[in-house]
Parts: C-alpha cells; structure tokens; sequence
C-alpha cells in the first residue's frame, strides 16, 4: 500500500511539472525581443561565447555600442573566428557585428 500511495504521489508531481513547462513555453513562445543596453548587451555576448572552453578568454574583448558589438583580439583558427561573428550574430539584441579578430602571427584589421 505505501509502494502504491508512493507511485501515486510521483506520478502527480511529473504530471503537474509536464503541465508548468508545458505552460511556460506558450507563454514565452510570442515574447518580444528586448533591446538590452551596451553593458548588459555585451556581458550576454561574452557569457554566451565564453561557455565554449576552446575560446581564448584572456584574448578576445567584447564592445557594444547602440547593439552593434565589437570583438576584437586574437584566435587560433579561422573556423573559430568565423564561428563567433555568426554566434554574436544570433544572440538577442545584437543588431550588427563588428569583427577586428585575426589570427595569430596576422596584423590586427584596423577599425574605419
């Protein structure tokens, strides 16, 4: 009787958790994009870029400015340099990239 009374109860909390999820995604489904400021917009890029452990921390830097974000610094490919600016541009908020990475040993592109 107590296994039953267990499974019963267990089974109602995953069916209530199934349902808030459930509930959560159709509410946030049409949620509006939001415009985040230059500090706010930035400090999400670099927490999004910086989850990757192969990107050199130390030697990228990340601006923004009116949602157009900067990265500069050194890679060590040119997979991964294409690889941010098409991440950065995917992150909500970032209206344009900039991208003044190069590659190690390359002078740095100068910023017009």
């Amino acid at each position: 009787m107590r296994r039953t009374w267990r499974r019963t109860a267990r089974a109602g909390k995953r069916a209530r958790t199934v349902t808030v999820g459930a509930t959560k995604r159709v509410r946030h489904r049409n949620e509006t994009p939001r415009d985040f400021d230059d500090a706010t917009l930035a400090h999400k890029v670099e927490s999004e870029l910086f989850r990757d452990p192969s990107v050199p921390k130390g030697q990228i830097s990340i601006n923004a400015q009116h949602g157009v974000v900067q990265l500069r610094g050194e890679v060590p490919t040119v997979g991964m340099l294409t690889e941010l600016v098409q991440r950065t541009r995917r992150i909500q908020g970032v209206r344009d990239v900039e991208s003044l990475l190069h590659l190690h040993g390359v002078d740095a592109p100068m910023h017009q």
